[in-house]
C-alpha cells in the first residue's frame, strides 16, 4: 500500500475557544496499487485536559499541515476494516476506521493517540507517555458512492477530557474511482431549511398514533477468525428528550430501530465486549463487562449519538456506570417482556423479545438462557392463581363430603 498527501489551495479559519487558528486544507489519500480507496480533505482541532504539576490544564492545538498518512492506514480486506491514520508531531495519531452495510458507509470509530511527553503541547505534564482514547459515536455517515461533506464545525467527544472539532470536511471511503464523487451526502449542520409564512391558519395537529412494537433484529459481532463472539436478538425503541425545531420546546420523541437499515459492529475481549448499532444518523453503543470473580456479565455502559429531523442540535448522551442485564457467563440473557433501560434522565431504551450473549458463544449459537425477573414473575402469577383455584376447589369438595356424611348420619336404616 502506498499513501500520498497533497495541499489544496485556500486558507480555512477556525474559531476555537476565543482564538483564531489558520490552517491549510490538506487532502489525505490512501491507495492500494493504482486504486484509491479513501480520500479526505479536513481540518481538525483538539482540546485535551491533562494533569500538570500546577493542577489541571487544557491543551488546544490543530492538526498541522505537516501531518502524513500513517502506516496503520489500509484499504481493508478480510476481517480488516478500511482505516485512515494521520500521524503528526511527537507520535500523535488521529485514526478513522470505516464500515459499510452496502447502502451507507460510516466512520465506525475515531481514536486519538497523544503523547504527554510532548512538552510543546503538554507543558509541565505530571505524567509522560502515550495515551489512547476512542469513541464509537462519530456521527459521520454517507451514502455509498457519495462524498461526505461537512464544512461547518462539528465536535466529537472521545472521553470527558478529549474533544475533537472537525471542519471543512470532504471525505469518501470505498471509492469506485480516484476522484471524490460529485454526489454529496451533506451533514445536518450544513443543511438549511426555509420556513414560509402560512396563508391560512394551521389545522390542528391530530394526536400521534401509538408507535407499534419494534421489529426484532438479529445482530452479531465476529472476532478476527470470523467466529461469532457476541450475539443479540432484540427489538429496540429509543426514547429521547430534546429541543424540537418545529415546536421550539422540549419534547420526548420515540423511534424504533429498524434492523434492515441498521449496521452492527463492535469488538470482543476477554472481559469487555462492545456492540455498536448504526442507522443513518443514529449510533447506539452497548458495552458488556465480565466479572471474573462472580463469573457473571452485565451491561455496564450505553452511549448514543443521534440527529433526528426535528432536533435543533445533535443529541449525545451516555452512562458508563450501569449494572443491567446480569447473567452467568456461559449462558444467554433472555427477556421476552418489555424492559426499560434507564440511561440518563433524557434518554432510555425499551427492549422487546431480548436474548443476548456477549461471551463464551459456541458454534455461533446461544447457550442455555437465564430468564429475566419480569418473565419469571409473569410465569409465577398464573401458577399462584392456579394453585389458589385448586385449593378453593379442594376446600369446597371437602366441605361437601363432610356435609353429606352428616346428613346420612341423621337417619336409621329400616
Amino acid at each position: 500500500m502506498r499513501v500520498k498527501r497533497c495541499f489544496a489551495a485556500g486558507v480555512v479559519c477556525i474559531l476555537l475557544m476565543g482564538c483564531v487558528f489558520a490552517a491549510h486544507a490538506v487532502t489525505f489519500e490512501v491507495t492500494e496499487g493504482n486504486s484509491t480507496c479513501i480520500k479526505a480533505e479536513l481540518n481538525a482541532s483538539f482540546s485535551i485536559s491533562y494533569n500538570s504539576t500546577n493542577g489541571t490544564r487544557e491543551a488546544v492545538f490543530m492538526l498541522p499541515s505537516s501531518a502524513v498518512v500513517g502506516s496503520g492506514s489500509s484499504c481493508g480486506g478480510a476481517d480488516v476494516p478500511p482505516a485512515l491514520d494521520l500521524a503528526f508531531g511527537a507520535a500523535h495519531v488521529l485514526s478513522l476506521q470505516f464500515s459499510s452495510d452496502g447502502r451507507l458507509y460510516r466512520v465506525a470509530n475515531i481514536s486519538l493517540q497523544y503523547n504527554l511527553s510532548d512538552t510543546d503541547i503538554f507543558p509541565q505534564a505530571s505524567s509522560a507517555g502515550l495515551v489512547s482514547v476512542m469513541t464509537n459515536a462519530s456521527g459521520i455517515s454517507a451514502r455509498v458512492n457519495s462524498t461526505y461533506r461537512c464544512l461547518s464545525s462539528t465536535s466529537v467527544s472521545l472521553e470527558a477530557a478529549v474533544t475533537i472539532s472537525f471542519s471543512g470536511v470532504r471525505m469518501e471511503a470505498y471509492m469506485p474511482s480516484a476522484n471524490l464523487s460529485t454526489d454529496e451526502s451533506v451533514c445536518s449542520a450544513d443543511q438549511t431549511s426555509t420556513t414560509f409564512a402560512p396563508t391560512q391558519p394551521p389545522k390542528p395537529t391530530p394526536p400521534p398514533s401509538p408507535l407499534p412494537d419494534p421489529v426484532r433484529g438479529n445482530y452479531s459481532v465476529t472476532n478476527g477468525n470470523g467466529t461469532v463472539c457476541l450475539k443479540a436478538l432484540m427489538g429496540l425503541q429509543l426514547n429521547i428528550t430534546h429541543t424540537s425545531k418545529s415546536q421550539n420546546k422540549t419534547v420526548s420523541e420515540i423511534l424504533n430501530l429498524q434492523p434492515n437499515r441498521t449496521a452492527a459492529s463492535g469488538s470482543c475481549g476477554v472481559t469487555v465486549a462492545t456492540l455498536t448499532l448504526s442507522e443513518d444518523l443514529t449510533n447506539l453503543s452497548f458495552t458488556f463487562t465480565l466479572n471474573a470473580t462472580t463469573q457473571k456479565f452485565h451491561l455496564s455502559a450505553i452511549n448514543v449519538s443521534a440527529f433526528w429531523s426535528d432536533m435543533t442540535d445533535r443529541f449525545e448522551a451516555g452512562n458508563v456506570s450501569l449494572d443491567l442485564l446480569q447473567c452467568s457467563v456461559g449462558r444467554s440473557y433472555m427477556c421476552s417482556a418489555k424492559q426499560t433501560l434507564a440511561v440518563v434522565p433524557t434518554f432510555s431504551i425499551n427492549t422487546f423479545s431480548l436474548q443476548l450473549q456477549p461471551f463464551n458463544i459456541t458454534a455461533n449459537q446461544f447457550s442455555a438462557a437465564e430468564e429475566c425477573r419480569v418473565d419469571q414473575e409473569n410465569m409465577l402469577i398464573p401458577i399462584i392463581v392456579g394453585a389458589a383455584l385448586a385449593g378453593l376447589v379442594l376446600i369446597v369438595l371437602i366441605a361437601y363430603l363432610i356435609g353429606r356424611k352428616r346428613t346420612h348420619a341423621g337417619y336409621q336404616t329400616i
